[in-house]
C-alpha cells in the first residue's frame, strides 16, 4: 500500500454527524509525519476548519472528492457516501455497513466493482485476534444507555442535540431514585462499558451479561428489567435474544430497548422485535405488542450525540493505523481489512455470474 502519503478527509452527508474520524490535533501529527492533508468544509463537524488549517491541511468544498481528490488519495470518512457518482474509484476508509446483507450494501458494492475503488471498511481493520483497532463502541454504549435511562424517566426530549458529557451526566443525576433495573447484554467490551457507565451516573442498578449468559438465555430475567440495552456485536448468525413471540402473553417489566448494534435487515439481528431504525427527530418508537408500552431506540450514530469526546477518543486509535497505509511494507491489518472488501465484492459477483 506505500505511495506518496495522502488524505482527504471528506465532509458528511448527514446533517446529525458532528464527528470526525480525525481531530486537528492528530491532522497536525500525520502532517509532521510527511502525510499531505485535505479536510473538506463542514457546517456540521465539530470541529472548526481554521482549526485543521493551522495543523497544516489543505481546505476543499464539502463533497469535492469524488471529482478533485487525486486517484492516490485515500478518501477518509465516517458514515454513508451520498448516492453519487454510480462509479467509486477511489480508496475509501468509512464505515461502509456492506458485509452483513444490508439492504443497501449490493448497490454500494457495484459502486466500487464499476469503478475500479476500494473499500477499507473500519468496522473491519481488527489485529489478527479479531480485535477491533478503531472503534466509538464506549461512546456510542455511554450515549444509548444515557437516551434509554432519560426515555424511561419521561424525560426524553426530541429533536435529539449534541451535548458536552457534564451536561448530558447533569441530567442523568438529576432524577430522584425511582426503582428502576437495567441490563446491559454485552457488559465487558467496549460498547457494554459505556452503557454500563451511563447507567451508573444515572443511578440505576445494573446487571451485566456477558456471552456465557446469553448460551441459555433467562428471558425471564431478561424481561424483569426495565431498560435493556444490547451491546452485543456478532459476526455470524445466532439465535436472537427477543422475538416478538417471546413477547406475547408473559410477564413483563420491560419498556425501554436500547439497541447499540442496530444490525436491523440483517440475519444478525439479534433483536428482531423491531425492523426499522430510529433517529435523532424521533429517537424512541413505540412497538406493537400487547401489555404495557414498549419502546426502541435504535440510532446509528449515537456517538455524534457526544462529537467531541467522540471524536477524539477514535482519533488517537486511528492515528497510527493511518500512518501505517503509507509504510513501505503492507500493514497486516490493512490488508485483512482489505481482504473482507474482496470477500464481499466476490460473492456478490458470484451469483451475478450464475444469474
Amino acid at each position: 500500500m506505500a505511495d506518496t502519503p495522502q488524505l482527504w478527509m471528506r465532509s458528511e452527508t448527514r446533517p446529525t454527524e458532528r464527528r470526525a474520524p480525525l481531530t486537528p490535533e492528530d491532522a497536525e501529527r500525520l502532517v509532521r509525519q510527511g502525510v499531505r492533508i485535505t479536510v473538506e468544509e463542514s457546517v456540521h463537524r465539530v470541529f472548526p476548519l481554521d482549526a485543521y488549517e493551522a495543523a497544516g491541511c489543505r481546505t476543499a468544498q464539502a463533497g469535492s472528492w469524488s471529482r478533485a481528490a487525486p486517484g492516490s488519495a485515500y478518501v477518509l470518512g465516517l458514515k454513508e457516501l451520498p448516492s453519487t457518482p454510480d462509479r467509486l474509484h477511489h480508496r475509501h476508509v468509512y464505515f461502509g455497513h456492506a458485509y452483513k446483507g444490508q439492504a443497501q450494501a449490493p448497490e454500494l458494492l457495484r459502486r466500487f466493482a464499476a469503478g475500479g475503488g476500494t473499500l477499507l471498511d473500519l468496522e473491519y481493520l481488527a489485529d489478527a485476534r479479531g480485535r477491533r483497532l478503531a472503534a466509538f463502541g464506549y461512546w456510542a454504549g455511554y450515549a444509548g444507555a444515557a437516551l434509554a435511562a432519560l426515555h424511561a424517566r419521561g424525560a426524553l426530549t426530541a429533536p435529539l442535540v449534541p451535548l458536552p458529557r457534564p451536561e448530558l451526566d447533569a441530567r442523568l443525576r438529576a432524577a430522584a431514585p425511582d426503582g428502576l433495573r437495567a441490563l446491559v447484554i454485552g457488559a465487558g467490551g467496549r460498547s457494554g462499558r459505556g452503557a454500563c457507565d451511563a447507567l451508573t451516573t444515572a443511578g440505576i442498578p445494573v446487571t451485566r451479561w456477558d456471552r456465557t449468559a446469553t448460551r441459555r438465555l433467562d428471558r425471564a430475567a431478561l424481561l424483569g428489567h426495565d431498560i435493556l440495552v444490547n451491546a452485543v456485536l456478532t459476526t455470524r448468525p445466532v439465535p436472537p435474544f427477543l422475538t416478538p413471540a417471546d413477547l406475547e402473553g408473559v410477564p413483563r417489566r420491560l419498556s425501554v430497548i436500547a439497541d447499540i448494534t442496530c444490525d436491523t435487515g440483517s440475519e444478525l439481528h439479534l433483536l428482531p422485535v423491531y425492523d426499522r431504525l430510529t433517529d435523532w427527530t424521533a429517537p424512541a418508537r413505540r412497538l406493537p405488542v400487547g401489555g404495557p408500552p414498549l419502546d426502541v431506540i435504535a440510532i446509528d450514530n449515537l456517538p455524534s450525540l457526544l462529537p467531541a469526546e467522540a471524536a477524539r477518543a477514535f482519533s488517537a486509535d486511528l492515528l497510527p493505523k493511518l500512518l501505517a497505509l503509507h509504510s513501505p511494507s503492507p500493514d497486516p491489518d490493512w490488508l485483512r481489512c482489505r481482504a473482507a472488501f474482496t470477500t464481499a465484492l466476490a460473492a456478490l459477483a458470484g451469483p451475478e455470474r450464475a444469474a
